[in-house]
């Protein structure tokens, strides 16, 4: 089952110039499943709905309007009981990257070098920013997968939002933990630098995910926003 989902437009959707979202979703049968695309489903309806101009706004409020669907969805239905997802949000405007994200997929930039934007929301990514464990030994901690804040896991939903000045060449990497958990973010990094044509990265970053084990759905959206080029797998 492929708990994963995803929605990319290059073109407005509602006053946002663009939109790109990636959703990880947790539950039960078919639970997961639907939380993610029910979540982008609402999310983008949000969007295309708002009078609003700011993109944080925009994408704070279409969240916010997510997670209460969701909680709804699940109350109103026993199979969909305690289900919940990720998601990350992004948009570019002129040379800003405007990102929110909530869980622990991840938004990547990747120039002279590679850097996570969003913070993983999990129970040993905050073990790790405390200083108890390394992230070498949070790679195979037992408890990786646990998360500690989801799209519909509870009745307010905390935002992350971050805004970054993009620059000529930058490539942008959205991805589910079905990457990150298999592979380093230097093999990322290595693989997309070493392929010119984002497709043939991102088949190539795909393969070596699955070689390694391939543990868990693997969704990659791979970006370069002065080109116009977008490619997804």
């Amino acid at each position: 089952m492929n708990q994963d989902y995803m929605y990319i437009s290059e073109t407005p959707v509602g006053n946002l110039p663009n939109l790109f979202i990636l959703a990880d979703g947790m539950g039960g049968h078919n639970a997961g499943d639907y939380a993610s695309r029910y979540t982008v489903e609402v999310i983008v309806n949000a969007v295309r709905n708002s009078s609003e101009h700011s993109p944080a706004v925009v994408i704070r409020r279409a969240i916010a309007e997510a997670n209460q669907a969701v909680m709804e969805k699940a109350r109103t239905d026993i199979d969909l009981e305690g289900m919940g997802t990720t998601v990350v949000v992004a948009t570019v405007q002129d040379r800003e990257l405007c990102v929110a994200n909530v869980g622990d997929s991840r938004l990547y930039v990747l120039g002279a070098d590679m850097e996570q934007i969003t913070k993983d929301h999990s129970y040993v990514q905050e073990m790790v920013r405390r200083g108890e464990i390394s992230p070498e030994v949070a790679r195979i901690h037992p408890d990786r997968n646990i998360i500690t804040r989801a799209v519909g896991g509870g009745r307010e939903v905390e935002v992350d939002f971050f805004e970054v000045e993009l620059k000529d060449g930058d490539r942008i990497l959205m991805c589910s933990d079905g990457l990150t958990d298999m592979l380093e973010d230097e093999e990322i990094f290595e693989i997309i630098n070493e392929n010119q044509d984002i497709g043939a990265a991102m088949q190539e970053l795909i393969d070596t995910a699955n070689e390694y084990g391939g543990n868990d759905n693997i969704t990659v959206i791979l970006t370069e926003p002065f080109s116009g080029e977008v490619k997804i797998c």
